[in-house]
């Protein structure tokens, strides 16, 4: 009787061996928008093993037909566009003294100006300048521009290190944002250089797609004039 058991044992050994855990499968994906190298340990985490080409933009993925079938679903959902933000700061100079430097406030921005009245006691705001960037999310931009024509004359400065949009794309979060003037210090040059004062602001700032926002206020030569920052951002893609 132990006989004819073991020889049954014997007997169904080769077939439990035999029979197959589940193939795998190797793919082949082409990226269009993101490097291979930004989302290849994400896509890792599915289970997958994977093996890019940075300059070709591909990516072998290679598992079970289950978990390739979830990394490419992954992929698909990586692999977009960055959307593309406009941005653009106002400067405008408030104070109460006559012939104060600047144009007349555009009449889209009248609403805020209506606002800082109710909050500061200055009589008059004159556009100093605007600045616009257009930029893709998840990059750094700057510009910069001349207020006048002296020599050297002063400068208008507006830059960030990084944007980012919300996925119900309502909500713009601009890193590291800076908005200023750069004013040439008097008498304080050389035949190599010159010095200047930076007035403005360093912050971070949210602000909702269209929304008119006072991301800050700084001094201007002294307490009698003030440089008010207004700020719009509009998702472009």
């Amino acid at each position: 009787m132990k006989r004819i058991v073991l020889w049954a044992v014997l007997l169904a050994a080769p077939v439990v061996a035999q029979t197959p855990a589940g193939g795998e499968i190797t793919k082949l994906v082409t990226l269009r928008n993101v490097e291979p190298r930004a989302i290849q340990n994400m896509v890792g985490m599915f289970g997958v093993r994977t093996n890019s080409n940075e300059q070709m933009k591909t990516m072998v993925i290679s598992g079970t037909p289950e978990k390739i079938a979830a990394a490419e679903a992954a992929i698909k959902q990586l692999d977009v566009a960055p959307k593309s933000i406009e941005l653009t700061v106002y400067f405008v100079v408030g104070g109460d003294q006559a012939g104060m430097m600047g144009g007349a406030v555009p009449q889209d921005l009248r609403d805020v100006i209506t606002q800082l009245k109710g909050a500061f006691t200055f009589k008059e705001y004159r556009m100093l300048d605007a600045l616009s960037l257009r930029t893709r999310a998840g990059s750094s931009a700057e510009t910069s521009g001349i207020l006048n024509a002296a020599s050297p004359p002063r400068m208008s400065q507006f830059s960030i290190r990084n944007t980012t949009v919300s996925e119900d794309g309502t909500t713009i979060r601009i890193d590291r944002m800076h908005a200023g003037l750069r004013i040439p210090l008097p008498g304080v040059s050389t035949q190599k250089s010159q010095e200047y004062i930076n007035s403005g602001i360093d912050q971070d700032v949210d602000v909702k797609e269209g929304q008119k926002v006072v991301v800050g206020r700084s001094s201007l030569e002294g307490p009698q004039q003030a440089l008010f920052l207004i700020l719009t951002a509009h998702v472009i893609q």
